[in-house]
């Protein structure tokens, strides 16, 4: 099915071959679909997904996800004034509508980010955050 996870693939693996006009074109017509900023320069692992097809995300274009994520629709990834660190979020982590992600900060695997969350902290592996700013709420535990 199309949506911008698909188009971003097909751009990403573009851009990875140096192939230079391309990727932008795929860019901006994620940009007019979706209303997404989802950069090809991002590098989001296999399996991640966006709900509604992407609609509203954001993401930086230095941003890492890992595998298997969930990314709600409207979702902000980004820097913060006077950083040049982004975000690196790990393997199987679900991260709910109207969250942002903001700063040099590290989200560990399996990790819950709550709808309109706002993180500017590092969240360790298992964790549950939910508020302005977010906080910790739980930490699952390993099975």
């Amino acid at each position: 099915m199309l949506n911008a996870y698909y188009l971003y693939r097909i751009a990403h693996q573009l851009y990875k071959w140096h192939i230079p006009f391309l990727p932008k074109f795929i860019k901006l017509l994620i940009f007019l679909i979706y209303n997404s900023s989802i950069p090809y320069e991002a590098q989001i692992g296999q399996g991640s997904r966006f709900g509604y097809g992407g609609i509203g995300v954001v993401l930086h274009k230095r941003t890492i996800i890992g595998k298997n994520c969930m990314i709600g629709s409207n979702v902000t990834v980004g820097g913060r004034s006077e950083h040049w660190e982004v975000p690196v979020i790990g393997d199987n982590v679900y991260i709910a509508t109207g969250a942002k992600i903001l700063g040099p900060i590290k989200i560990g695997n399996n990790v819950i980010i709550g709808a309109n969350a706002v993180v500017i902290t590092d969240l360790p592996d298992g964790a549950v955050a939910a508020g302005v700013p977010a906080r910790i709420i739980r930490i699952k535990e390993k099975k």
